[in-house]
């Protein structure tokens, strides 16, 4: 991606957003062609000239101090995932000097002890995503409610590319058009801390061409990480299940993610979700890691990113 772009992107898109009401700023008359503030107007809140912001916003500012940056983040009121994905786009802008992440090179794993924990949670549906969304493990009840991700070939194993791409997934899914953009804002999170992620931009490009809606939600810049909340999903056996869903960084490892769904005790999806235990209770268990370590599935639920050679 053209991170000079994608810092104008990012910064526009933002200002966009905010009135200058909101920002406390008095009517000064003029008349306004775009929505949200102007770049003068930010220069102002943030206490740097008009001048240095706009080189800022056109990747040419070098690489601005911690504290400047703060400025810019309180001026455009950026929440904390927002403020590290600007630090990100500044710091791998032409001629910033900092040190850009590298693409990632190694394959991810989970290691024994966490195939253990899925296992150890057999009564609510849990999975382990790494970089991109790439699913890289799932218990039963996690397969039986969201997809079954073993029949997929291994490369295809991806949370994002599950929600915009499977037509089942647009039936199964409730709420699907927040969570579909929400999937999107966490893959453009991850865009700025590997801008040279091969493998992501060929996830990206597929879901442009592919997907409708992809577009507009890449192009409004919004940035989430996966931490916690609601979902929804229409099952056709069980009927609707609603979760709350916890998600938690493993020991070890930043990039996998444990995600962990949860159900009210007592609630009619407590019993669905009973009733599809019992009704998957044939199912094979979460596998464990080939010993060959020769980055492909085995024949049990062992999943394993694969990454550019």
């Amino acid at each position: 991606m053209d991170r000079v772009k994608e810092i104008a992107g990012f910064l526009r898109s933002r200002r966009a957003g905010i009135t200058p009401e909101q920002a406390g700023l008095p009517f000064d008359g003029r008349v306004r062609r775009v929505p949200g503030l102007r770049r003068d107007e930010v220069a102002r809140l943030a206490g740097v000239s008009s001048e240095y912001y706009t080189r800022l916003e056109q990747g040419r500012a070098g690489n601005p101090s911690a504290e400047v940056v703060a400025a810019i983040a309180r001026a455009l009121r950026l929440d904390d995932t927002e403020r590290e994905h600007l630090t990100d786009l500044l710091a791998s802008a032409p001629g910033s000097g900092a040190a850009t992440r590298r693409a990632p090179t190694r394959v991810q794993r989970v290691r024994p002890g966490l195939y253990l924990m899925l296992e150890t949670l057999d009564h609510v549906p849990a999975f382990i995503l790494g970089r991109r969304t790439d699913v890289l493990a799932a218990n039963r009840l996690a397969r039986a409610v969201i997809t079954d991700f073993e029949v997929m070939p291994a490369t295809q194993r991806n949370m994002a590319r599950y929600y915009l791409l499977d037509p089942q997934a647009r039936q199964r899914v409730g709420d699907w058009e927040q969570i579909a953009a929400e999937t999107v804002a966490m893959l453009r999170f991850e865009a700025g801390r590997y801008p040279h992620d091969r493998a992501l931009a060929d996830l990206v490009g597929e879901l442009m061409l592919t997907c409708p809606e992809f577009p507009g939600w890449w192009n409004d810049h919004r940035v989430l990480r996966r931490t916690h909340g609601e979902k929804h999903y229409r099952h056709p056996v069980v009927g609707e299940l609603h979760f709350s869903y916890e998600s938690f960084q493993t020991p070890g490892d930043a990039e996998q993610t444990l995600c962990v769904y949860t159900v009210q005790p007592g609630s009619v999806s407590a019993q669905g979700l009973r009733l599809l235990e019992s009704w998957t209770a044939t199912a094979p268990e979460v596998g464990v890691p080939s010993p060959q370590g020769d980055g492909h599935a085995d024949a049990g639920s062992y999943f394993t990113s694969h990454e550019p050679h």
